[in-house]
């Protein structure tokens, strides 16, 4: 099953190839029931983050799941809006509580800036975050530090201040949405895409681009948005609270073909009305 399958960070760090994404699910019985039948299903990569206010269901799941904390691949964000130290340091503490894991796999910076100010310019706050993060990846607390809706210009800075590169960088990712530019600065520093919104929140399920891919291979739309995003060498994030949906979608050893790859590619600027992950 590809959701055995695992990437390796530039830091040796093995990183199951699919996630499971809690975006939106409700704190309590949705998000505590979505991550444990996530966990049955066999997936061992589960993606949350303070912002959602459900890492404590989350956390709960995983630890009521009989599955070996070793074996889970667990990822957080800090807010936002933190661009401080100090500040940083003390939303990881709620996080680790909150979740209850020991430690974090993967902690990622949500965003360059705060999702009220949207490109505004937090590089010095970004660089203050950064050196907290490295020192929490210094300390053992945290496995791997990454960034989330990070451009090439909110990188640079970081890795300037510190030597230290961002492991991975979590963007909104889709069939004609791959945001060119971000993915190849990244492939040629290593490090990993992860992609949120892989069905561009539902958007290529309903507008009948993928239909007759779709047909042509005997799958799901999901299912050949999701393997794209693999044939690139990128991390789906696939999110559902449905039990039978969080299983068909690890049904995703099947291969896309070349022709049907470019022609995937050929489909440019595929626009989402819905909201950004925040």
């Amino acid at each position: 099953m590809i959701v055995n399958e695992t990437y390796t960070l530039s830091n040796g760090v093995k990183i199951p190839k699919v996630g499971f994404g809690t975006w939106q699910s409700k704190s309590g019985e949705e998000a505590y029931n979505s991550v444990l039948w996530a966990l049955e299903a066999g997936y061992r990569h589960i993606d949350t983050a303070y912002a959602y206010g459900n890492e404590e269901s989350v956390g709960k799941a995983i630890k009521d799941s009989g599955v070996k904390r070793e074996d889970i691949f667990v990822v957080t964000k800090l807010p936002a809006e933190i661009k401080s130290y100090d500040g940083a340091m003390k939303h990881f503490e709620s996080s680790l509580k909150a979740l209850g894991t020991g430690y974090i796999d993967l902690y990622l910076i949500h965003a360059p800036w705060p999702w009220t100010e949207v490109g505004k310019d937090c590089t010095e706050g970004n660089i203050e975050v950064w050196k907290a993060f490295c020192e929490l990846y210094k300390s053992g607390k945290v496995k791997s530090i990454g960034v989330s809706n990070f451009h090439p210009e909110n990188i640079e800075p970081l890795i300037k201040a510190t030597g230290v590169k961002p492991m991975v960088n979590q963007i909104r990712y889709f069939v004609g949405n791959t945001q060119e530019k971000v993915s190849e600065y990244c492939i040629q520093n290593g490090i990993l895409i992860e992609a949120y919104s892989p069905l561009a929140t539902g958007e290529l399920l309903e507008n009948g681009t993928l239909d007759p891919l779709a047909q042509k291979y005997a799958k799901s739309v999901a299912k050949i948005c999701l393997r794209y995003c693999l044939q690139k060498g990128v991390l789906p994030l696939p999110k559902s609270t449905h039990r039978e949906r969080i299983l068909d979608n690890t049904d995703l050893d099947f291969e896309i073909s070349k022709e049907d790859m470019a022609y995937l590619d050929s489909l440019h600027h595929i626009a989402s009305t819905r909201q950004l992950r925040d």
